[in-house]
């Protein structure tokens, strides 16, 4: 790790319930796609960390699964992930729906950020949807009885004001090292950003018919003699009736799939690829613990 004279770094959590637009923020941050996106909740269930770096600063941000109350041994995983963020970051930044009204879940969030000593911004995100009016009600509304030491109204997906939120970021961040190379833009290895994007396509296409009970193993990335890189990676779903539906008839679904994740992966790793999906049932995995170690969810990282 290098260390320049004035330079910062410093790691920003990226909280909020599900669905206010993290994943979309953190794209939109890095430039390009690190974090996977889908209108279904809870799509995000590790800390992805996404790196941005310019001449006098770098700043590594992650996003959490979003907040809510735990249902299974992979829902109460995926809390604990969110809140051991709290105390490692040099910044937590709140987001919220501008669309929505304030709820449960946001309530639940300010209770655990109450006596955070780590400095805490509130992000509205979706600015574009709502009149300016209603949004001097929305800050009014968060921060009458919770102290942030920034608001900062946003669009995530037209980026207005990241730009100035990214400066107001970099005045909260410690002179530091260098962590990560210039041009690296996450610290996740290939194999697990190869997976999130083979997850993302599922999520889209299949909606509600395949819930959050699916999990994606690559097991192995080799150069074959085409010189593409052979991708296999295997679906795990815990219902028989889900493996029917994410092949779909005649396999048009898991075609369906493989195409639009082999763009992405294309896109991410600069070469070409050759990817082979298989679906397999694993009854209950999210409720065994062995199980979620086998698909890259390790307490050990979270205790």
């Amino acid at each position: 790790m290098n260390k320049k004279e004035g330079f910062k770094s410093g790691f920003v959590s990226i909280i909020g319930r599900p669905n206010v637009g993290k994943s979309t923020l953190l794209n939109r941050i890095v430039g390009q796609k690190v974090a996977i996106m889908s209108d279904v909740p809870q799509t995000t269930r590790n800390k992805i960390q996404g790196v941005v770096t310019s001449d006098d600063s770098q700043i590594v941000f992650i996003d959490t699964p979003g907040i809510h109350k735990p249902q299974t041994r992979l829902n109460d995983f995926m809390l604990k992930s969110a809140y051991s963020t709290f105390n490692e970051v040099d910044l937590v930044l709140f987001m919220v729906n501008a669309a929505e009204k304030r709820g449960a879940g946001d309530n639940f969030i300010l209770e655990k950020l109450k006596n955070l000593r780590t400095p805490k911004f509130l992000i509205i995100n979706k600015i574009d949807q709502v009149k300016p009016e209603q949004l001097l009600k929305i800050i009014m509304d968060y921060t009458s009885d919770n102290e942030f030491n920034e608001v900062v109204p946003i669009s995530a997906i037209q980026g207005n004001n990241v730009d100035e939120m990214m400066i107001t970021i970099k005045k909260y961040m410690p002179e530091g090292p260098q962590f990560y190379p210039d041009d690296q833009v996450t610290d996740h290895p290939e194999y697990f950003v190869v997976s999130e994007f083979i997850r993302e396509k599922i999520l889209q296409l299949t909606k509600e018919e395949v819930p959050h009970s699916v999990a994606v193993v690559v097991e192995s990335m080799q150069r074959n003699e085409d010189d593409k890189v052979h991708v296999h990676a295997t679906i795990i779903v815990d219902r028989a009736s889900q493996k029917g539906i994410i092949i779909g008839k005649g396999g048009k679904m898991l075609k369906e799939i493989g195409v639009r994740a082999r763009r992405d992966i294309e896109a991410m790793l600069g070469d070409k690829i050759y990817l082979e999906l298989w679906v397999k049932v694993q009854k209950d995995w999210r409720d065994k613990q062995s199980y979620l170690q086998d698909y890259g969810y390790r307490q050990k990282d979270y205790d």
